[in-house]
């Protein structure tokens, strides 16, 4: 218990870090979201001398001293309010958010889980029969896979599948001619226009899944344990799922936690590449247009995750191995 508590200190001390450091480097950054505001709607608005400070409420921007500033954050954050967008004035953040993060937990969770489970599968193939085709010609591919940018095999997919042979749509996560709801239609149209950008992810992560499986299985298969299965008599099949792929899977049950701790994080360039309105296509636009609440919202979140993912690959080791327990 004294390992769990521990942790579970780090933790909560890493994220006051992470909260304080992106309450103050917004803060601290030269220039004033208000006056830029204000500015481009300058003709609208000098005719009214209160106009600036409206904006400035509107926003939750105050003189106020920076400890009492970051006290009405901590509150603020407590109650999840995260203010108010600067670029889609006078929509909470909260609300841009919770429109956009179900679309990245779809694509992005859906393709995490497939290329994990392609990744381990054909891992354990080509380990458990090492030399043969599949071992010979599998990493390689998958080598070269993983080393492409995700944001270029996106492009090229785009351009082939979906311009040239119109097999795919172009963008959005669904036909915006269709009303949202919970039927056949839409699901299908949602599931349709998934497919390109899930399938780009899946190429590109596949790979390291497959090569990081097959080098563990290898290790594994060398164990005394194994030799004693096969001696017993027991079938290939048994020997290669209960003893070696079952022993050899926790690093990849690691691994994957801590890919879904990125999950929320989305893929910012292939969210843009595709338009898919997930939080990476919503950050990207944040970024550039300079809308700090959503960006510190949104950085927020990818840090919570990271150590929510971190903290379960923790318990999880400390689970599965009792001598982490003892460190």
């Amino acid at each position: 218990m004294r390992y769990i508590y521990r942790k579970i200190i780090f933790y909560v001390v890493a994220l006051w870090v992470a909260i304080t450091v992106n309450f103050a480097i917004p803060r601290l950054m030269p220039g004033n979201p208000a006056e830029t505001i204000f500015a481009s709607h300058a003709q609208q608005l000098q005719s009214n001398p209160h106009a600036l400070d409206a904006i400035k409420a509107a926003l939750g921007l105050s003189n106020d001293p920076m400890l009492l500033q970051y006290w009405h954050y901590l509150v603020n954050l407590a109650h999840f309010d995260f203010g108010v967008s600067f670029s889609a004035f006078p929509t909470q953040v909260s609300t841009i958010i919770l429109q956009s993060l179900p679309w990245t937990l779809f694509l992005v969770g859906i393709a995490s889980v497939l290329a994990w489970v392609l990744g381990t599968g054909f891992g354990i193939v080509t380990a458990w029969r090492r030399g043969g085709v599949l071992d010979s010609t599998l990493p390689g591919i998958t080598i070269f896979s993983h080393s492409l940018p995700s944001f270029w095999l996106g492009l090229i997919l785009l351009y082939v599948l979906a311009f040239i042979l119109r097999w795919f749509p172009t963008s959005h996560a669904y036909d915006v001619s269709l009303q949202p709801g919970f039927n056949l239609h839409f699901i299908g149209s949602v599931l349709y226009h998934a497919i390109l950008p899930a399938l780009t992810l899946i190429i590109v992560t596949v790979g390291g899944w497959l090569l990081g499986m097959r080098n563990v299985m290898i290790n594994t298969l060398s164990e005394d344990y194994i030799t004693m299965a096969q001696a017993k008599g027991l079938s290939d099949r048994r020997v290669m799922l209960g003893y070696a792929a079952r022993n050899a899977l926790l690093p990849q049950i690691t691994g994957l936690a801590m890919s879904l701790g990125f999950l929320v994080g989305g893929q910012v360039l292939i969210e843009t590449v595709f338009s898919y309105p997930g939080v990476g296509f919503v950050l990207n636009n944040a970024v550039g247009q300079e809308d700090y609440p959503l960006i510190q919202a949104l950085l927020l979140i990818f840090v919570v995750c990271m150590l929510i993912a971190n903290l379960a690959v923790d318990l999880l080791y400390a689970r599965l191995d009792p001598r982490v327990r003892n460190t």
